[in-house]
């Protein structure tokens, strides 16, 4: 077991930790991959499509960051451009306008920052994101699987819930990034780890993530079984909602983030 959250951080990024293609591949037989954002490219960092659950038919959205050097080339080391993030938000309405609830598998290090990106208004796809999905009227269920960095993350959670795996992590800067800014040494990742509260356990305590699920057995079958059961089970509850109950417990949800109480602070007579 890892005792700091800078291990957790290189579990998280390990080589061997499966990506989201193998939980699709696991999960969803029967996934059918759509292509393209219909405005400028199809983004191979973003896998979107239809499959099945349990017999119910749903949206899933992965950031995949491949295996191979070779793969990884291809898919940006999982790190979207904006017209990643595009395809994404058209699976959700497409998703909406027919009922399926929308499942994300979320593994990125961060938004691509190169020029070309920001060029085609990569801080806008992701706001866009943000919005349309606070207000999306079909159930959303995100599951961090690796790494959860920044804004390139939170695109993909603006969740009526979000579970990550026990060695995944969530956080608004990498600890390198961090550390490179408070101290200007890289090195001192370690140190920035502790400070950002990134684990899991972490997200959990401040009402940020819902589940933190165990890794006992990632990646063999009876792990992903397990993880199909719950997944359904939860998505059978999400979809038992009607709309208004829906929106307003995903509101509630968020306006919940950062509250705090303060001693001082008086009962209204």
């Amino acid at each position: 077991m890892s005792n700091t959250a800078y291990d957790r951080v290189k579990l998280a990024r390990a080589n061997n930790r499966p990506t989201a293609q193998a939980y699709l591949s696991a999960l969803f037989p029967d996934f059918f991959e759509l292509h393209g954002d219909r405005a400028f490219a199809d983004d191979p960092a973003i896998i979107g499509g239809i499959a099945t659950l349990s017999g119910r038919p749903i949206t899933v959205i992965a950031i995949e960051k491949g295996r191979t050097a070779k793969e990884r080339i291809f898919r940006n080391f999982g790190a979207p451009n904006p017209e990643g993030y595009r395809k994404a938000l058209r699976l959700m309405r497409q998703a909406e306008k027919f009922g399926r609830p929308v499942l994300c598998l979320v593994d990125t290090s961060g938004a691509f920052c190169g020029i070309g990106a920001e060029e085609r208004g990569q801080g806008q796809a992701i706001a866009q994101n943000l919005f349309e999905m606070s207000d999306l009227k079909t159930p959303i269920l995100s599951l961090l699987i690796g790494e959860g960095g920044s804004g390139g993350a939170l695109a993909l959670a603006m969740a009526d819930e979000v579970w990550m795996l026990e060695n995944s992590i969530y956080s608004v800067i990498s600890p390198e990034g961090c550390a490179s800014i408070l101290w200007k040494d890289a090195g001192r990742a370690a140190d920035a780890a502790e400070c950002l509260k990134l684990t899991a356990q972490d997200a959990q305590n401040f009402g940020i993530a819902e589940r933190v699920l165990p890794e006992t057995g990632l990646g063999t079958p009876p792990f992903y079984r397990q993880l199909s059961v719950e997944l359904n089970d939860m998505i059978s509850k999400l979809c038992a909602l009607d709309t208004e109950e829906l929106l307003s417990r995903r509101y509630a949800r968020f306006r919940k983030f950062g509250a705090i109480s303060s001693p001082f602070e008086k009962e209204a007579p």
